[in-house]
C-alpha cells in the first residue's frame, strides 16, 4: 500500500529544496527524493548501486537491449554502476513522480550477509537493473527513513538502524540476488564489479580487454560473457558510454572547452570524440556547452 501522506510531504520537501543533479538530497547522506510535474526525455545517464522507491507515477530505463519499466508500488535495485538511457513516462502537475532513492552500501550489507544466512532465494540471476513489487515492510521502512530525514537528533541515531533494515528486507528477498552475489569476492558478479570500480575511477585509462580480463582472474571469453551478462554491453561499449556520460555531465557544467573534456575522459582525437558524442546524444558535443545558444 502506498503512503498518500509520504507522497504529500515528499512534494511538500520538494518545494523548500534546492534541485541537485534531478535529486532533491534529504539530510541522511545517500537518500534523495524525486518529485517531477512532467514527463521527460530520454536522457543518457549513469546509475550508481542504488534501491529506487516509487510511489506514484512511472518510468523507464534502457540497458543495452533491456527496457525496464516500473511504476508506483515498485522499486528498482541496481548492484552494479550502470550506463542508461532513462525517461520518467508518467508524471503531471497534479500526479508529480514522486519516488526515494537510497544508496546501495555494500559494507552494510557485508555486515549483515552472514545473518541473512540462507534465508534468500538461489542466486541465479545475471541481472544488475531488477525491478520489483515493493514490499510493505520496504516501503514502510523508507517511510520512517524520510521522516526521521526531516530531524537531526532523529536522523543521527535512528536513521543507521533503518538504512541497516532496509538493505536486510533487499538481502533476503528474491530480487536481492544480485547484491548477494555482489557480497562474494569469487563470484562473477564482485569481480565485474571491480573491474568497474577501475574503468570509473580514470576514464582516460586505455585499460585493453585482456587487462580487463585479467583484472577479474578470468578467461578474455569468460569475461566478455559475463560482463555483457551483467551490464547488458560489452565491456568497450560500457566504457564508451561512461566517457560520453562523463563527458556531456561535464560540459553542462563547467562549459568546455571540447577538446579539453574529450581529453580528460579518454579521447585522443577531439574529431572522434564529436563524431561519437553526436552519435550518442543527437548533437555536435558544443551545442551542450553552459551557456550555448
Amino acid at each position: 500500500m502506498i503512503h498518500t501522506a509520504l507522497i504529500d510531504d515528499i512534494r511538500e520537501f520538494s518545494m523548500q529544496r534546492p534541485k541537485i543533479a534531478q535529486h532533491y538530497p534529504t539530510a541522511i547522506p545517500g537518500l534523495a527524493v524525486l518529485c517531477d510535474p512532467a514527463p521527460t526525455a530520454f536522457e543518457a545517464m549513469v546509475y550508481d548501486p542504488v534501491v529506487c522507491l516509487v510511489l506514484q507515477g512511472a518510468k523507464e530505463t534502457r540497458v543495452g537491449q533491456r527496457c525496464v519499466k516500473f511504476g508506483a508500488g515498485e522499486s528498482l535495485i541496481v548492484s552494479h554502476t550502470l550506463p542508461v538511457i532513462a525517461a520518467i513516462t508518467e508524471a503531471s502537475p497534479e500526479t508529480p513522480y514522486v519516488a526515494m532513492i537510497l544508496s546501495v552500501d555494500l559494507g552494510i550489507a557485508r555486515s549483515l550477509y552472514h545473518d541473512v544466512g540462507d534465508r534468500g532465494p538461489v542466486d541465479d540471476t545475471t541481472q544488475s537493473l531488477v525491478a520489483f513489487a515493493t514490499a510493505p515492510e520496504l516501503v514502510d521502512a523508507f517511510a520512517r527513513l524520510f521522516r526521521v530525514s526531516r530531524d537531526p537528533v532523529e536522523a543521527a541515531a535512528l536513521a543507521p538502524l533503518i538504512i541497516r533494515e532496509i538493505h536486510f528486507r533487499l538481502l533476503q528477498a528474491d530480487h536481492g540476488a544480485m547484491l548477494r552475489q555482489m557480497l562474494r569476492r569469487d563470484s562473477a558478479a564482485s569481480k565485474i564489479g571491480r573491474v568497474i570500480a577501475a574503468l570509473r575511477a580514470d576514464l582516460a585509462a586505455t585499460i585493453t580487454v585482456p587487462e580487463m580480463a585479467e583484472m577479474a582472474a578470468m578467461s578474455v571469453s569468460a569475461f566478455h560473457d559475463h560482463f555483457k551478462s551483467i551490464t547488458g554491453t560489452s565491456p568497450l561499449q560500457y566504457r564508451k558510454d561512461l566517457r560520453l556520460t562523463e563527458a556531456r555531465r561535464l560540459l553542462l557544467q563547467t562549459g568546455g572547452p571540447v577538446s579539453s573534456v574529450a581529453f580528460d575522459v579518454g579521447y585522443e582525437s577531439p574529431t572522434q570524440f564529436s563524431r561519437e558524442y553526436a552519435r550518442a546524444f543527437g548533437q555536435p558535443p558544443r551545442n551542450d556547452l553552459r551557456g550555448a545558444a
